[in-house]
């Protein structure tokens, strides 16, 4: 799994496959992992959520026993959270500590993306849910933390939000866990170029790439999650994309301050599926899916992290090997994938 690079490189580009774990049991999320690693995947990257948004997701597990689990039965596909917040639910030293494990047990092959969360996942301590302003400054705050104990030594911090007290981490990885932080505007991707981490969109701005390069970034991945409704059919696949993902549809600022999944029932009812149409590609054609897959590239994203949303992961996961990869792997070379033949059964 590439961990940086400068300048996007057409012929480097990581495709990722997203383990989605709001709609997906722990069981299944680890052999979803092992098809995706067979399926020519370069990396995973597991969702790190307390609830899930909708009613019908349904599953909730705890990411870093289903991420253990996941390092041991892989072997070569890289694993990335996506995305972790350290600074409420979480104690930053607790996140070290985690990821230097899974570090250890990937024997290399993790990185942690990290984020300034949501309201949904981290009112379940009952600390409250601060501002924007305020998360990252926490967040800054924690990135420092967790930088401080892979160094390796006796650790203590006294900080404007967070105590850590005599603390050292006993088993690290060779190399320090690579960070990638969640951005969504310009403050956010200003903070990840200041910590100089590697950087995680939804969407495929360039202005993001732009501000973070601005902020002292540059170094780092650049991934971009892309979400997917593959289907027989495109009324089939539309449905699924309405079913599972038309939270997306109420924007960032939307998802981070709802409570809980009663309110994004509630948030998103009035929305249809004819609503996702032009958003999400659907259905068995792949020409949508190559348009928006170029479209990230274009944008400066070298690790696209591929989400096919409904139960049948395992035909999403054959519609990218047989379809999608041997098309975009060729994109160094032909520029553009080329209108490709629909998927065969």
């Amino acid at each position: 799994m590439a961990r940086a690079g400068g300048q996007s490189d057409r012929a480097n580009i990581q495709l990722g496959y997203k383990l989605m774990s709001e709609t997906t049991g722990p069981r299944e999320l680890v052999r979803n992992a092992q098809l995706a690693e067979e399926a020519g995947f370069d990396f995973v990257g597991l969702s790190d959520h307390y609830l899930p948004w909708l009613e019908s997701h349904g599953h909730s597990p705890f990411a870093w026993s289903v991420l253990g689990a996941i390092a041991e039965t892989t072997e070569r596909v890289g694993i990335a959270t996506g995305l972790t917040c350290p600074i409420i639910r979480y104690h930053p030293a607790i996140i070290a500590q985690a990821a230097a494990t899974i570090g250890v047990m990937s024997e290399g092959r993790f990185t942690l993306a990290l984020g300034a969360g949501e309201r949904l996942n981290e009112h379940v301590v009952g600390y409250g849910w601060p501002p924007v302003h305020h998360r990252h400054a926490m967040l800054r705050e924690a990135v420092e933390i967790m930088r401080g104990l892979w160094e390796g030594g006796l650790f203590s911090h006294s900080g404007e939000f967070y105590e850590v007290e005599s603390a050292r981490i006993y088993d690290l990885p060779e190399e320090p866990v690579p960070i990638v932080i969640g951005i969504s505007g310009k403050k956010s991707a200003t903070l990840a170029g200041e910590l100089g981490t590697g950087i995680m969109a939804v969407e495929a701005e360039p202005s993001l790439i732009k501000d973070w390069k601005a902020a002292g970034g540059g170094e780092g991945a650049r991934y971009l999650e892309l979400s997917f409704a593959y289907a027989r059919s495109e009324k089939e696949g539309l449905e699924l994309a309405h079913k599972y993902s038309r939270f997306g549809a109420l924007g960032w600022e939307v998802l981070a301050e709802l409570p809980g999944v009663k309110g994004f029932e509630g948030a998103t009812q009035y929305i249809k599926p004819e609503d996702l149409k032009d958003s999400i590609p659907h259905g068995p054609d792949p020409e949508p899916y190559f348009e928006q897959i170029k479209k990230a590239i274009d944008a400066g994203f070298d690790h696209l992290v591929l989400m096919g949303v409904g139960p049948d992961q395992e035909a999403f996961i054959r519609f990218f090997e047989q379809t999608l990869a041997p098309e975009v792997r060729g994109l160094g070379q032909k520029g553009r994938p080329k209108a490709a033949a629909k998927n065969k059964k």
